[in-house]
């Protein structure tokens, strides 16, 4: 299903890869942390490029560590503010907005990594100029937020995002969308997402360990 041509770019906000994701550890041994928080990022990024997506910026607390996330449609920008996530969004919101102001941007989250990019694409095209979310695996966080054509994408991330954005008059998504919904917190949504089917770089940081 081809993306919307309207669709400037997808925000995605990054926290340093050693900090980040602080209810994961534990999934593989702490060394390989940080390689596992880049892995499932990686695969996320993919993910939104294989499904058409033209420009995908990742707004990132520590720009050097995730350099490798560089690919082509894939640019790493370095967060201005205090850390706070939905700053990082509207930080790149602006920057998308530069070259295409009358467009939809969306926000993404990073820990995506059983995304198929098909159900990327077919939400992406069900959004139909609307300010809309797809809500996490669990119905409490939100896993991708787009705005209408140059309107604000106004991101509510945090403790409760689904009912936040909902609030805000999004409308969410109802497909059936399993690996768009799967975010991975702690091991076990780490292992729910295996069972899904996560990609290479996630698959190759566990190196066929049973995730429990």
């Amino acid at each position: 299903m081809p993306v919307p041509v309207e669709i400037s770019g997808l925000i995605v906000p990054l926290k340093p890869p050693r900090a980040g994701k602080s209810r994961l550890r534990g999934a593989v041994d702490e060394h390989d942390h940080a390689a596992l928080v880049l892995a499932l990022a990686w695969d996320t990024l993919a993910a939104a490029t294989d499904a058409g997506v033209r420009r995908v910026l990742v707004v990132a607390a520590d720009p050097a560590a995730v350099s490798g996330l560089r690919r082509p449609g894939v640019e790493v920008v370095g967060e201005r503010g205090d850390g706070d996530l939905n700053s990082a969004l509207r930080q790149g919101e602006a920057l998308l907005r530069q070259r295409e102001p009358d467009a939809v941007v969306g926000a993404i989250q990073a820990d995506l990594p059983a995304l198929r990019p098909a159900e990327l694409a077919a939400a992406l095209a069900a959004a139909e100029g609307r300010r809309v979310f797809v809500a996490d695996a669990d119905g409490t966080g939100t896993t991708l937020l787009l705005s209408e054509p140059g309107g604000p994408l106004d991101p509510r991330f945090g403790a409760g995002s689904a009912a936040a954005h909902a609030g805000s008059g999004a409308v969410p998504l109802e497909l059936d969308l399993p690996t768009l919904r799967r975010d991975v917190d702690t091991p076990a949504d780490l292992a729910e997402a295996c069972r899904l089917g996560v990609g290479d770089r996630t698959r190759a940081v566990l190196c066929s360990r049973e995730v429990a």
